[in-house]
């Protein structure tokens, strides 16, 4: 089964409408995939909905396909996962990363700007495909949310997730194993239902966060954790939290 994106379908999409891909989708599947008239496709709208359609038009910059059947989807995965990363100075890894957290089960992923960081510019219209290609390929009616480059100050000051973590490596501070912290949570009944589940974790760059910026989201209720004892690259602890955060 192929999986198509259309963002743009109402919430009250009823069965016989007709809805419209953009010119990527309606390429992929009229140039690429050779789908013609009347060839069932499959559609999610990054909300949680999927459809099932059938191709009315199969112009390959328009196409048009009349909806057939609308059902609501589970996420893939258990937890409502923010992972707050700052990006490596090479790109491809961070790339690799998101894909990965993407298929793994992240609902939001936002670029940190922090003192030691080796980039300062990335381009997010990258990401959001290399998102946009993992949520397909997992069969995901959800799209994450990409947030744009952000300081790691104005993501903690913004934070209003129930559960707030922050990597860090720093000898002065104590820090809690993060599977340990997710089992007692879990095992004292603290993990309440629907979006109160929300978690954010802060991973830094290759040089770490400043003690300053560990005491900000200390005061802002983060609480610093351990991803176990090998030290990781930052790509990998990002793709390590989300597995922990949804799994453990």
């Amino acid at each position: 089964m192929y999986l198509f994106y259309a963002n743009d379908i109402p919430a009250a999409t009823q069965i016989g409408q007709t809805i419209v891909l953009d010119n990527e989708e309606s390429a992929h599947a009229i140039r690429v995939l050779r789908y013609a008239s009347g060839d069932l496709i499959h559609l999610a709208d990054g909300r949680g909905t999927m459809y099932e359609a059938v191709i009315t038009n199969p112009h390959p910059k328009h196409c048009e396909a009349e909806i057939r059947s609308i059902e609501p989807q589970p996420k893939h995965h258990p937890a409502n996962v923010h992972i707050a990363v700052a990006p490596t100075k090479n790109m491809e890894r961070i790339e690799w990363m998101t894909e990965k957290c993407t298929e793994i089960g992240v609902d939001t992923l936002t670029p940190l700007l922090c003192h030691y960081s080796e980039r300062k510019v990335i381009r997010t219209d990258r990401l959001q495909k290399i998102i946009l290609s993992a949520a397909k390929q997992s069969l995901s009616a959800y799209l994450p949310r990409l947030n744009e480059l952000t300081t790691v100050q104005d993501c903690i000051n913004h934070a209003n997730e129930q559960h707030r973590y922050i990597a860090h490596s720093s000898p002065w501070l104590d820090k809690r194993d993060l599977r340990d912290e997710l089992r007692r949570i879990a095992d004292s009944g603290q993990q309440a239902s629907g979006e109160q589940q929300s978690t954010i974790i802060l991973i830094g760059p290759e040089g770490g966060f400043t003690d300053d910026e560990v005491r900000l989201a200390m005061e802002h209720g983060f609480i610093p954790v351990s991803l176990g004892d090998a030290r990781l690259r930052t790509e990998t602890a990002a793709i390590v939290a989300c597995t922990m955060i949804n799994y453990v």
